[in-house]
């Protein structure tokens, strides 16, 4: 999986579960960050959300639970 397509799919889940445009998602998302897998072996990537509290907490929830199925991504 890609960083975009790790990034399209967070973004409809939210959508989804949380209500609200994928375009205000998108962006409270920001980008996806990709890491060394020799420094981050048990999973690559990262994001920094922003937003209002519940936005933010709606997503660290949703990456908890996504990382376990997608612990690694590659750049676009």
């Amino acid at each position: 999986m890609t960083a975009s397509d790790l990034h399209e799919l967070i973004v409809r889940m939210l959508a989804r579960k949380s209500g609200g445009s994928a375009r205000r998602w998108r962006m409270a998302v920001g980008p996806i960050y990709i890491h060394d897998m020799r420094t981050h072996a048990h999973c690559n990537w990262s994001v920094r959300p922003s937003g209002a509290i519940d936005e933010v907490a709606a997503i660290e929830t949703l990456l908890d639970s996504m990382r376990p199925d997608h612990p690694m991504v590659t750049a676009d």
